[in-house]
């Protein structure tokens, strides 16, 4: 039984809104106003610490690592509480998931993102229930593109970790994917999608309907 294993920021869900919500939210903490807007967007998926360095070096402080270090928990403290005011599962998302798991295919999801903000916010979303498995950013020692935080997730879900594919939006999924042994399928929408064709995944899709049939041809069921 194969397993389709789902990146969360940028794949499921765009939660760009939020999370540049809480970097602004620390900016303003040191009295300088928002600094990041919608067109910051691909940073705010490649974390806080990105999004911290980019208003920064905004402010001529680029390199100053100890403010990013202050500042971190505070924006852990003002996402979490303020989680899914702006974010939502692309279109197609959860009928994806729902087609794959009715075929046999288990789905679980392998994220950057904290495990604990993670399953808080896949349940304020309303969809914990449909996944197997969630291994966050802190779940394991290591985190994406090592391959074990991947594996792990495929195991959790009851599944061969050698018989899966991941979907994601980044480069870090694509050299998940690679370092596993395993396809990659990336969107090609959402804060990112611009990007993705360029990093050569096994496949693209420009919406989650054209998901099931990219599924069954990478990884045929047994």
């Amino acid at each position: 039984m194969g397993t389709v294993v789902f990146d969360l920021d940028g794949t499921l869900a765009d939660t760009s809104g939020d999370l540049l919500a809480a970097a602004n939210a620390c900016f303003r903490g040191l009295g300088v106003g928002d600094l990041l807007g919608p067109q910051d967007a691909p940073v705010a998926l490649n974390g806080g610490r990105a999004m911290l360095r980019l208003g920064l070096g905004r402010l001529g402080r680029s390199g100053d690592e100890a403010e990013v270090d202050r500042q971190f928990p505070l924006l852990l403290e003002h996402y979490e509480g303020a989680i899914d005011t702006h974010s939502f599962l692309f279109p197609g998302a959860m009928a994806a998931v729902t087609a794959l798991k009715a075929e046999g295919y288990r789905v679980a999801i392998c994220t950057n993102k904290p495990e604990g903000l993670a399953d808080l916010l896949l349940t304020r979303l309303g969809v914990r229930g449909d996944f197997a498995a969630l291994v966050g950013a802190d779940t394991l020692t290591v985190r994406k593109p090592d391959p074990e935080p991947l594996r792990e997730a495929v195991r959790r879900a009851g599944g061969d970790p050698a018989v899966c594919c991941l979907i994601g939006d980044s480069r870090t999924d694509r050299e998940t994917a690679r370092a596993a042994g395993v396809a990659s399928i990336l969107v090609g929408f959402g804060p990112s999608g611009p990007l993705t064709a360029a990093l050569e995944p096994e496949a693209l899709i420009g919406h989650f309907d054209e998901l099931p049939d990219v599924v069954r041809r990478l990884l045929p069921l047994r």
